[in-house]
């Protein structure tokens, strides 16, 4: 090899030095002054070592080109022997198959003819056959040592003895082929080009390259050397980059997989869990799919052990009609006064109490309004409950609110006890109560049945000590229990906002033991607990089950009726919250599109259907459902309650600007706004109404949308006539004399022209005459003469029909 390279070396140099020009000494001008020595010196200095180390770098690329040269030679001359050697294997089993034929064949010929057959002769000479005859007849080039390279070998002289005849005739193909140049183009390669060794392509070392791959990876596979299967997670939807990376193969290849599967994708391109399994299929990976529902997996944790359950207090809802005295009632039993705070003597809002008795029981209260319009409020506490105290005024009797409170009770499957309330009142007959509910099927223990029934006043507290007692046996009963040692989960009672303290929501605890600084989830809402306080007013450090408190630090006002669970951290609670807020965001979209739809059939059906928009502040979320539901119930197909924006708090600016973009009347309900708010309403001229009551609020708008009805034209039939005779008077035109048959005719009345009963025209009678007399109206059986406007086609034996018209103003 270093014999090679020297040689290499002075062969180059010796070009060089042939292909430089000669320069011719030139003259010295006489007149230039001559350079210094060191100057001169210098310059060769630097030429000279310029030089030096272009030959040295011309030399170490010259090395570095050879090495790989060799090393790809010797590969090469490894894999052509190996390939002759299986050849020739391959020729010496086909030879030696054929001979044991022909032997085997021989022999039962001598068998047959009694002749012994000696081996050697029997068998015909079998030449062996050479391996270049077998051998694929594709160019092979002579093999070189190590110590040359395609030079020497050509020049070196063979060994004598027997030459190989396929050797032969491989090397004389190649030596046919036409050649290329593997190195610089010098003066010793252009004379000595045909005796130089042809290099391959590119193009077949890449070849070479791959085969030498795919036969490695072969070799793995026989060798149990398989490639890492991975699990990947697949979501709903995935974009096919993510896909690749959560494979480790190249995102080209997905998209080559894809387009093989008629799916033409980018590299950006979401593509749905089914096309995305497919993909992980093919590549030998594990699929695992995975839903965005996934985050609330486990969100409740394991179910409670009966060893770790305890005692709990009963969670009591007071239902009944409005203004029987429910909120008395729970006064009576926390010696409070409740109902004197709210506005018109009516609960508006759902409260939650916690009372404790002398023995030292505890009972949760929760009253629920008895309006018509907060139904839902009604049903959601019949939800949270375990027992239902059905309060029955004994001078009123069963009333519509009551059976609804029945029906509640009993859908959400839980034990009723009457409470006959103000017994001390003038009329009072608690007996026609218990009669009225068992139309019903409310039957009391005195009557035979198993529900408990407590006669009561609240004003006067009597009976008061035997309704507790009745609870708690009832209580007893249920054998109501929950652990306390577990992360706290709930029922959000009632939400609002309040200025200085952000989001609050009454959190009613039904397991497990809420404190301050637990990260929680409120429907679709998050937060951490900042505070917690009771129904008195005081700050706790925790709450246990069955306990009603206040809690801050919402990020957000939640829905009344939403679920409560404290999470592990704040990311899961993000991720939990972020879920619900997508589903919710996707329900609002399709109502809002069957909204439209259905309002576009009912203009279709019913003319141009008319909308009252409102923007509409309340101070609690209950409230604000109790008056959407309430107008959803009042609007009807001419004329419907368009809710622009429904939010909880005080009225803002941005609430007065988007009512005068849209022309809307903003509705405060027991909300106020604030000054800014107030200036602008008054400078734009948009209207703010304010209400503490709400049958106050549904009642006027109500008839705000009663008054944009169209009024109903009424009509009342007067009489008919009958003409004898058609008079044509100049300048006036046609009028017929007719004689009155029936009910009475009235001048500047409508009238139809009846011919063979069918109408023909339908106007206004202009004239009325009696004795050419103009006349209010004309009786039965009386003559006259009548005249129609802008109409004159009338004949003898046509009838007249007389009516009028009232319009009627509608009401919802």
């Amino acid at each position: 090899m270093v014999a090679v390279r020297e040689r290499e070396a002075a062969a180059e140099a010796e070009t060089q030095l042939q292909a430089e020009p000669q320069e011719p000494p030139v003259a010295a001008a006489p007149e230039k002054p001559r350079r210094s020595a060191r100057e001169l010196s210098a310059a060769e200095k630097a030429a000279r070592t310029r030089a030096v180390q272009d030959a040295q770098r011309r030399d170490a690329d010259a090395e570095a080109r050879a090495m790989v040269e060799a090393e790809e030679r010797l590969r090469r001359q490894t894999e052509e022997r190996r390939e002759e050697e299986e050849a020739r294997r391959k020729a010496d089993e086909e030879a030696e198959s054929q001979r044991a034929t022909e032997e085997a064949r021989h022999k039962a010929e001598g068998d047959q003819t009694g002749m012994p057959v000696a081996a050697e002769t029997a068998a015909p000479s079998v030449a062996k056959p050479s391996p270049a005859a077998e051998a694929p007849a594709r160019p092979v080039r002579p093999a070189a040592t190590e110590e040359g390279d395609g030079d020497d070998a050509a020049k070196r002289k063979r060994r004598p003895g027997k030459a190989d005849p396929r050797k032969l005739s491989l090397g004389a193909s190649r030596r046919s082929e036409p050649r290329r140049r593997a190195e610089r183009l010098s003066v010793n390669t252009a004379l000595n080009e045909e005796e130089q060794e042809r290099v391959r392509s590119l193009a077949s070392l890449r070849r070479a390259q791959e085969r030498e791959r795919r036969q490695q990876q072969a070799e793995a596979l026989r060798s149990g050397e398989h490639k890492v299967v991975r699990e990947v997670v697949i979501p709903e939807t995935i974009t096919v980059a993510e896909l690749a990376n959560r494979m480790a193969v190249r995102g080209a290849d997905v998209i080559k997989s894809l387009m093989q599967n008629g799916i033409m994708a980018t590299i950006n391109q979401a593509i749905d869990a089914d096309t995305a399994e497919v993909i992980v299929g093919e590549f030998g990976h594990r699929s695992k799919r995975v839903a965005a529902a996934d985050v609330e997996v486990g969100l409740r944790g394991p179910e409670d052990v009966d060893t770790d359950l305890q005692t709990r207090a009963p969670v009591v809802t007071v239902m009944g009609h409005v203004d029987h005295g429910k909120t008395s009632l729970l006064d009576a039993l926390r010696s409070t006064d409740v109902a004197g705070r709210e506005a018109g003597g009516i609960t508006q809002h759902i409260g939650a109490y916690q009372v404790r008795l002398e023995s030292g029981a505890a009972i949760t209260f929760i009253d629920t309004p008895g309006h018509a319009a907060f139904t839902a409020m009604r049903a959601r506490g019949a939800k949270v409950t375990d027992i239902v105290v059905l309060v029955v005024a004994a001078d009123d009797g069963v009333m519509p609110q009551t059976v609804e409170a029945i029906h509640h009770a009993r859908s959400a499957e839980v034990p009723i006890i009457v409470a006959v309330n103000k017994i001390d009142a003038p009329g009072a007959d608690p007996k026609k109560v218990k009669q009225g509910l068992l139309q019903h099927e409310i039957v009391i223990e005195e009557l035979g049945g198993d529900v408990q029934c407590v006669e009561v006043s609240a004003l006067k507290r009597q009976g008061l000590d035997t309704l507790e007692e009745a609870i708690l046996l009832q209580s007893e009963l249920l054998d109501l229990r929950a652990n306390p040692d577990r992360a706290a989960e709930g029922v959000v009672v009632e939400a609002k906002l309040e200025r200085g303290r952000g989001a609050v929501a009454t959190v009613l605890v039904k397991r497990g033991t809420l404190k301050v600084g637990d990260i929680f989830v409120a429907g679709s809402e998050w937060g951490r607990v900042r505070a917690l306080v009771d129904e008195r007013g005081q700050n706790r450090d925790y709450s246990g089950p069955s306990e009603p408190v206040e809690v801050l630090g919402l990020q957000g006002v939640p829905s009344a009726g939403d679920d409560f669970v404290v999470v592990e951290d704040e990311a899961r609670a993000r991720d939990i919250a972020k879920y619900r807020q997508g589903i919710d965001r996707q329900k609002k979209a399709d109502a809002g599109a069957r909204g439209t739809l259905e309002q576009m059939f009912d203009q279709i059906a019913a003319g141009e259907a008319k909308a009252l928009p409102l923007v509409i502040k309340g101070d609690v979320q209950g409230s604000i459902e109790a008056i959407q539901g309430s107008l959803d119930k009042v609007s009807t197909d001419q004329v419907k309650a368009q809710m622009l924006h429904i939010g909880v708090g005080g009225i803002n600016e941005s609430d007065v600007t988007l009512a005068k973009a849209s022309n809307a009347l903003i509705i405060a309900f027991n909300v106020r706004a604030n000054a800014q708010a107030r200036e602008l309403a008054r400078r734009e001229g948009v209207e703010i109404r304010y209400y503490s009551i709400i049958y106050d609020l549904v009642d006027d708008l109500k008839a705000m949308m009663s008054g944009m009805l169209d009024p109903l034209i009424k009509e009342h039939f007067l009489g008919y006539a009958e003409i004898l005779q058609v008079f044509h008077i100049t300048k006036v035109g046609k009028v017929a004399g007719c004689r009155v048959t029936e009910g009475v005719i009235k001048r500047g009345s409508g009238v139809r022209l009846l011919r063979d009963n069918v109408v023909i025209h339908e106007g206004r009678l202009g004239t009325l005459k009696r004795h050419k007399d103009e006349v209010r109206e004309v009786n039965a059986g009386t003559e006259c003469g009548m005249g129609f406007e802008n109409y004159q086609d009338l004949q003898v034996g046509d009838q007249i029909e007389c009516f009028e018209t009232e319009e009627v103003q509608q009401t919802l």
